[in-house]
């Protein structure tokens, strides 16, 4: 946790506390020899009782701080995705909902990302949601940031809602930098208008700034601006953070601010991170230490992608009810907030091998093997303890994407056995780009997402 003081003023005081108890208790035992003994023992109790708890306070007050996250009460809540405690509402149709989603990335070989382009705008969206129709998807979890008008068209006419990824640099050397800050703003701020000039505003639920931030970048911004622990925005309020949280949080109220000053209205907001580098923290391999851990609530919903063999997930203990590691880490995450939670990305890579022993579960699943393990985490978010607070799940992704991990410009146009990024399609593209099922698991996906 963080300091309730500067880190130089907590340590400070810290210090001197137990250094007064040292000098204090180190005085007791040297009494002239003419004070009755009785004298002494109360004069040690009384020692003992005053100054002992300012010692245990002091010792607290650099790790007791809870991190805390508030919207500030004159904030305008969205118009039709809402939440309410542990739950969010369509209030189009005054309803609870779970989203049932799919991970939404349509580039398709011979495309990349890497340049600035966006996706093709042409009859594939027709295809593609019409798969998604047929496994009972109900949102869409978008990660390019300009989609084309075709996809809102197909979007209309399939009925469905998605949420909008807006991607920062996750390598970056110093997330408080000024300069980062206000470039990330100005593209952030691009992908809002775009919602309202290309996009359907009516038909999203969120936006999400950020996604799995590397963690060398985020205990480098922290080393390098300690003093940095609380934030107060236009929007949000947010104390006891991590220096890399603030700049999340600054980010999110910018966003915020941006599009209610801009557009009159708001959508909900969030920022997605991995398990790697927290929330929870107690666990042997976590790529930061505990104090750098990051906790994803900074907005109206906590978005978290949760992956099988993920750091932080495969050390948990086991599940109340299916005994996986993977439910015993939902569960402990439920127990961290009164949010919404939203499993933002969840799959497994079908590459031909596994190319890196010591991240075992990272590519080389057989196609075979995927609907039971994807059945396996339906049944623990389903009957986790605390599962009231979990609003969705969202497998990743549709299909194989060639392009990554975009190690040179002709990488989109093959699909290499040795990197499991290009595998985690539910389907995988055929001939003239047609999208063709992995054996039975978009049927179990179907199946799964039928369910109550």
């Amino acid at each position: 946790m963080s300091h309730i003081f500067p880190l130089g003023q907590a340590d400070f005081c810290g210090k001197a506390y137990v250094k007064h108890k040292t000098q204090s208790q180190e005085s007791l035992f040297l009494f002239p020899r003419n004070v009755p003994m009785l004298s002494r023992m109360l004069l040690i109790l009384f020692f003992l009782t005053v100054f002992s708890p300012f010692t245990s306070f002091a010792g607290s007050t650099s790790h007791a701080q809870a991190k805390t996250s508030e919207m500030l009460s004159t904030t305008p809540a969205p118009k039709r995705f809402v939440t309410r405690g542990t739950k969010i509402f369509d209030l189009q149709k005054n309803t609870p909902v779970f989203f049932r989603a799919i991970g939404y990335s349509p580039y398709l070989p011979g495309e990349t990302p890497l340049y600035g382009a966006p996706p093709g705008d042409d009859d594939r969206y027709k295809e593609h949601l019409g798969l998604m129709q047929d496994m009972a998807v109900n949102y869409i979890h978008v990660f390019p940031m300009m989609m084309p008008p075709k996809f809102f068209a197909a979007l209309d006419k399939a009925d469905m809602v998605y949420g909008q990824d807006i991607w920062i640099w996750a390598y970056e050397e110093d997330f408080l930098a000024e300069t980062f800050l206000e470039k990330t703003m100005e593209d952030i701020q691009a992908a809002i208008d775009h919602v309202y000039i290309v996009g359907r505003p009516d038909r999203l639920v969120l936006f999400s700034i950020g996604d799995e931030l590397q963690a060398d970048a985020v205990v480098r911004t922290d080393t390098r601006h300690p003093e940095v622990r609380s934030y107060k925005g236009k929007h949000l309020t947010v104390s006891n953070r991590t220096p890399t949280e603030i700049a999340l949080a600054r980010l999110i109220d910018g966003a915020m601010e941006y599009e209610l000053s801009r557009y009159g209205r708001r959508h909900l907001y969030c920022h997605t991170s991995w398990t790697h580098i927290g929330p929870i923290t107690d666990r042997p391999d976590l790529e930061v230490p505990q104090e750098n851990a990051l906790n994803p609530d900074l907005g109206d919903l906590v978005c978290l992608n949760v992956y099988t063999y993920a750091r932080g997930v495969r050390t948990s203990p086991p599940g109340s009810v299916t005994g996986t590691s993977y439910q015993g880490y939902l569960e402990e995450l439920a127990a961290t907030t009164d949010k919404p939670i939203f499993v933002t990305q969840v799959g497994l890579s079908t590459s031909p091998f596994e190319p890196k022993s010591w991240v075992p579960g990272f590519g080389g699943h057989k196609v075979e093997d995927v609907p039971k393990a994807f059945t396996a985490i339906w049944q623990d978010i389903r009957t986790a303890k605390g599962n009231e607070k979990f609003c969705g799940i969202s497998f990743f992704e549709l299909q194989d994407e060639w392009w990554k991990s975009g190690e040179d410009p002709t990488d989109s146009i093959r699909h290499e056995r040795q990197d499991p990024e290009e595998w985690f399609g539910l389907y995988e593209v055929g001939a003239k780009n047609r999208l063709v099922a992995k054996g039975k698991i978009p049927e179990t996906i179907r199946k799964l997402y039928s369910m109550p």
